[in-house]
């Protein structure tokens, strides 16, 4: 319990809170993992775990927004190409995100990549923050339910996850493998 509340949850918001500001990082694992703990074994408290995932959530896009907001266009341009964040992509999201696309901050957060980029895409198109705060915080608090949700639920069910462990291996095996065809067949034909 000591190590848990030691590690556990400054390790948790800085992931979280990293990938708001748009450096990938195993956030939902490590909620999932740490859900799963504090419902199996006891380690830590599952209402903390919820807490520290949606107040790290919530200020890492915040900080994204900031970075966005006072960084600018060129600023985004000229690091998002590390994440693929290209010129086209941008003004993609900017037409989106101005004609019919504010409600997508909630969306956002459930899609990797997105989730990742949101705030500062919002924040570099100019977005008003008074728009983007309540859409943001609604996406963290439903992202921050679903994956401590699913994190106790296999914390609680965690003796009969590893009874079926070798055949939830080898379906998530499967889906990786056809995820990895699926992209070595998209590239190929565009190549």
């Amino acid at each position: 319990m000591e190590q848990f509340e030691r590690y556990g949850y400054p390790a948790l918001a800085i992931l979280v809170l990293l990938e708001g500001v748009g450096i990938p990082t195993p956030a939902v694992t490590a909620v999932v993992a740490l859900s799963a703990a504090a419902a199996a074994h006891g380690s830590g408290n599952l209402t903390a775990v919820a807490l520290v995932t949606f107040l790290a959530a919530v200020a890492g896009d915040n900080l994204g927004y900031l970075l966005g907001r006072r960084a600018g266009r060129p600023a985004v341009l000229r690091f998002g190409r590390r994440v693929r964040l290209t010129e086209e992509r941008l003004e993609r999201a900017e037409r989106f995100i101005a004609t019919r696309g504010r409600n997508i901050i909630v969306v956002a957060r459930f899609i990797d990549g997105l989730r990742q980029t949101n705030g500062i895409i919002a924040g570099a198109t100019a977005l008003p923050w008074r728009q983007y705060a309540p859409r943001d915080a609604a996406g963290g608090l439903l992202w921050t339910v679903l994956w401590v949700g699913v994190g106790a639920v296999a914390g609680d069910n965690i003796e009969q996850l590893r009874r079926y462990q070798a055949w939830i291996l080898g379906a998530a095996g499967l889906v990786a493998l056809g995820i990895l065809l699926r992209y070595l067949y998209r590239r190929r034909r565009h190549s």
